[in-house]
């Protein structure tokens, strides 16, 4: 058993995600923790902040660095991150002669929080792609069906003759624009976090912020002042996540009731039931309703999450780490089970 249904050993058979379970992974967090070492030395090296001898010693270390992972558990148990632990694992790496040059002018968040816009970045790489493939199966369904009948239903009640193109368009429409909005993040919400201690970059003095432009240049983020305790990216990002669970929320609740009916859809691919075996469920469309409603739920403690104290608040961005990958991974699941049900419909509207 474990804490998340997303990681579950059969749970995760319905609301599992490989790939961005990877990205969420040790491996993933380290290696883009890693890549804003190595960006920030090579950064610095290129402004005259730290020699570049330095700064090549410590990109070589971070290609071939693979840290002691349950040190960094113990140590994030006193430290509460685990950045300070895996600097000292890198310093040591580094050798003594560099090892004074490793993580000039940052701080722990400073790594965290780059490391998860870099991982975000090519999550919403991968959700746009997604949205494609749902928005492609839907517009093969109105190729083959988009001329036959439906009866719109208003307040759940009956109400005027439409077509199946009617229907498919309230559920296209809204994810063309989500996949528009995850193709401008990587310009709009993925920047570097790079303030140092409070925030002022004050080690960097009169080089702060064209340090900075360098390392966004380096990592391929958005270049802007760091926001230590300015989340609305992360806010930004889970809002968006939410808008597309609850997209897809929708035409699974369609789809659900447009089965109940009985002659508007047949489906492919339903799953069976233990007391009645002549049933075939429509649990791609229901997962739907539940990860709109999880997600929807989960945007209020986000929002819970902005209230950053002062510089740097501990409690408010560890709120943060429990919610956004559980968003993350439900709007994985969601859109993996709507291409699912989109291709599994063998026929939408009446005969």
């Amino acid at each position: 058993m474990t804490y998340s249904a997303f990681d579950h050993p059969y749970l995760s058979g319905l609301l599992g995600d490989e790939a961005v379970a990877a990205e969420f992974s040790v491996v993933a967090d380290v290696r883009a923790m890693l890549a804003f070492e190595a960006a920030l030395a090579r950064a610095e090296a290129r402004h005259g902040v730290i020699p570049e001898a330095a700064a090549n010693r410590i990109a070589e270390a971070c290609r071939g660095f693979s840290p002691d992972v349950g040190a960094m558990r113990r140590a994030t148990a006193i430290d509460g991150v685990v950045v300070p632990e895996l600097v000292r694992q890198l310093r040591r790496a580094v050798g003594e002669e560099a090892a004074e040059h490793v993580h000039f002018g940052a701080t722990s968040q400073d790594v965290v929080d780059t490391s998860l816009m870099l991982r975000l970045k090519a999550i919403a790489e991968l959700f746009s792609g997604r949205v494609g493939d749902v928005v492609t199966a839907l517009e093969a369904c109105g190729r083959h069906w988009g001329e036959r009948a439906l009866t719109a239903h208003t307040r759940m009640q009956p109400a005027i003759p439409i077509t199946v193109a009617d229907r498919l368009r309230s559920w296209i429409e809204p994810l063309l624009d989500h996949q528009d909005r995850l193709d401008a993040t990587g310009t709009d919400i993925f920047a570097v976090q790079f303030g140092g201690a409070a925030g002022t970059l004050e080690k960097l003095k009169g080089k702060a912020d064209i340090v900075r432009a360098t390392l966004a240049e380096e990592l391929a983020l958005v270049d802007c002042p760091q926001w230590h305790s300015q989340r609305l990216p992360i806010a930004d990002f889970a809002h968006l996540l939410s808008l597309v669970t609850g997209s897809l929320g929708k035409f699974g609740q369609d789809v659900a009731l447009m089965a109940q009916a009985g002659d508007e859809i047949v489906l492919a691919g339903g799953g069976g039931s233990s007391a009645m075996p002549h049933k075939q469920n429509p649990v791609a469309a229901e997962v739907l309703v539940t990860l709109a409603r999880f997600n929807a739920t989960q945007v209020s403690a986000i929002h819970q999450s902005l209230v950053h104290e002062q510089e740097r608040s501990g409690s408010a961005w560890t709120l943060e780490w429990l919610i956004l990958p559980q968003m993350v991974g439900a709007t994985a699941a969601a859109l993996r089970l709507a291409a699912e049900l989109a291709g599994n419909v063998r026929r939408l509207g009446r005969v």
